[in-house]
């Protein structure tokens, strides 16, 4: 028994307490020890160590498939297996467990996934009830005392009921008498099953997590004349699962995949993660898989917890693009007087690349963000903008916007309006004329594409420069702006609805 908190105040001058604080120590210790063996006599415990292989398959939203291959020896008849160090995001409703080499020797009876981790505050929780030994030590000899309290709850804090007194926070160092067998040192999930083969197995746990996501990243480098570029696509892997996967076999899934979602997930507890960079000797292998494609890294690697590391996804060298400045228009002024549109009007700046064989690519691009670089005269690479694609099959267009133009601008006005017919929105007809003047202060000249969405059902009227059809709702203008000078568009349209 420990002295109650009133007896400790004078029992500090006749005891040797340093003395009986380790003593007292000790016999926590032995009897957690105790405790813990007890608890877990009956338990087949499987660590990393025994793993032979580990295959890992990362979905695009934060979705990873793990297969962890252990060699473990069961006993005959009933088995009470601990998986340690499995994800602490484990999908419980999800895991498979089989043996490779006797399939159907092993009978599953139940599991269950204990994710309480031990810490000093869910230790502390877990004792909400009894009893708990607290060391305090003197201020001035240093010596120590052991007394009782029992702890009345640990929310928010600490409330302690010391002899006849309620105490708040951590009046010493707590000490306990086990450590509860619902708290585990790592993620851990127990299955109790009916071994009716050998002894030796080579168990295969399947299971789905979050806490691994993938994303792809691209870095490309322009010519100097900007008609071609340089493309390297990066995969970047994030383990925050809560454990390690080590000589993993990699493979990754590029597509939209339709999952249930659940109303409430476990709260994430992320830690600050380390970076690992990979230089890859061979990009990653694809394949089409359902209507989704799949990405393989050809030898293993390691993905640490917390860890961010990149491994290479392509390669394409010596690209076509086709540069693209654009001056993009709205479609509501086609039925309001406005007058000016604006002056110094932003020119965007786009890049045009085919995705097929002729440009050297020809390859599915997962979805990510292409960061554009170009040498200087001093030959340093300066980061010139930046687009986010979605995923790109083969044969299909890419589009980058990197930004507005510095040296090309616009002034645009509506030089006349006028409604023709109608009597409300739903039933009028307008007719209005603009002005567009394209200014360009670059030592060459540059095409300017302009771009005006037009809504119902329109008609150009007149113009100085003839204009292509791009869809029933719009149309554009390739205009030709010569260096240090400029070119004016001008065009009536009439539209009704």
């Amino acid at each position: 028994m420990y002295p109650s908190m009133t007896q400790s105040h004078y029992l500090w001058p006749n005891i040797k307490l340093s003395m009986l604080g380790i003593i007292v120590a000790c016999t926590f210790i032995m009897n957690t020890t105790v405790s813990a063996q007890t608890a877990t006599d009956n338990e087949i415990t499987s660590s990393l160590a025994q793993q032979k292989s580990v295959a890992v398959t990362i979905y695009n939203n934060d979705l990873a498939l793990v297969k962890d291959s252990r060699t473990i020896e069961l006993n005959p008849g009933d088995n009470h297996v601990a998986f340690r160090e499995v994800s602490a995001h484990i999908q419980p409703e999800t895991a498979l467990l089989r043996s490779l080499n006797e399939p159907n020797s092993l009978f599953l009876i139940e599991q269950n996934f204990d994710f309480d981790l031990l810490t000093p505050q869910k230790l502390l929780e877990k004792y909400v009830g009894s009893t708990v030994g607290i060391i305090k030590t003197h201020p001035t000899t240093g010596e120590e005392t052991t007394y009782q309290a029992k702890v009345l709850s640990a929310n928010q804090g600490v409330v302690l009921q010391i002899g006849n007194t309620i105490e708040t926070g951590l009046p010493g160092r707590i000490v306990y008498d086990n450590v509860p067998p619902t708290l585990r040192d790592r993620p851990t999930l127990t299955i109790s099953l009916e071994n009716h083969g050998s002894r030796t197995h080579d168990l295969e746990l399947s299971y789905l997590t979050s806490g691994l996501s993938w994303k792809a990243d691209y870095v490309a480098e322009l010519s100097s004349d900007d008609k071609q570029l340089d493309l390297n696509g990066w995969v970047t892997l994030t383990n925050t699962s809560g454990t390690s996967y080590r000589h993993a076999s990699l493979q990754l899934i590029a597509g939209d995949i339709h999952r249930v979602r659940e109303p409430i997930r476990r709260p994430m507890i992320r830690r600050k993660s380390t970076v690992a960079m990979m230089q890859a000797a061979t990009p990653m292998e694809e394949e089409a898989l359902f209507e989704y494609h799949l990405y393989s890294l050809p030898r293993q690697t390691t993905l640490l917890q917390n860890q961010t590391k990149q491994v290479a996804l392509l390669t394409a060298n010596q690209i076509p693009v086709d540069k693209e400045f654009l001056l993009q228009g709205q479609n509501y002024y086609y039925q309001t007087q406005v007058g000016d549109l604006g002056k110094k009007l932003k020119i965007g700046v786009y890049l045009n690349i085919s995705n097929d064989k002729a440009s050297n690519l020809d390859l599915p691009l997962p979805k990510g963000i292409v960061r554009v670089y170009k040498r200087d005269q001093k030959g340093n690479a300066q980061f010139v903008g930046e687009d986010k694609i979605s995923h790109t099959p083969k044969n299909e267009k890419i589009r980058l916007k990197l930004g507005e133009a510095f040296d090309i601008t616009a002034h645009k006005k509506q030089t006349d309006f006028k409604k023709r017919s109608g009597f409300n929105q739903y039933n009028y007809e307008y007719e209005s004329a603009y002005q567009i003047i394209l200014k360009n202060a670059k030592n060459e000249a540059v095409m300017v594409k302009i771009l005006e969405p037009l809504p119902g059902d329109w008609k150009i009227i007149t113009e100085n420069t003839p204009h292509t059809k791009d869809s029933a709702h719009g149309a554009f203008w390739q205009m030709k702006v010569p260096a240090e000078g400029q070119t004016t568009l001008e065009y009536r349209v009439r539209v009704r609805q």
